[in-house]
């Protein structure tokens, strides 16, 4: 009962006041952690988009679903 009665007064109490500049601070400031996220999330893009043409070139080069030359050739008969 003693934590009842605690919660109890402590609600009864007035409120303290909210500050006028609140909802506007807060609107900023949502607005920036937006616009972070935003740019994040382009920058992480970005840099999967370079990664991925980074590969295609690389595979296109190095051909790496190709098997390796012998390094020998083989010994001609028949002839």
């Amino acid at each position: 009962m003693n934590r009842e009665e605690a919660v109890r007064r402590l609600l009864d109490t007035p409120h303290p006041p909210v500050p006028r500049d609140l909802a506007p601070r807060a609107a900023a400031l949502g607005a920036r952690r937006l616009r972070r996220a935003r740019r994040t999330r382009r920058l992480l893009w970005t840099l999967t988009a370079l990664a991925l043409l980074a590969f295609v070139v690389w595979a296109s080069a190095a051909r790496p679903w190709e098997p390796p030359p012998a390094g020998t050739t083989p010994p001609l008969e028949a002839w």
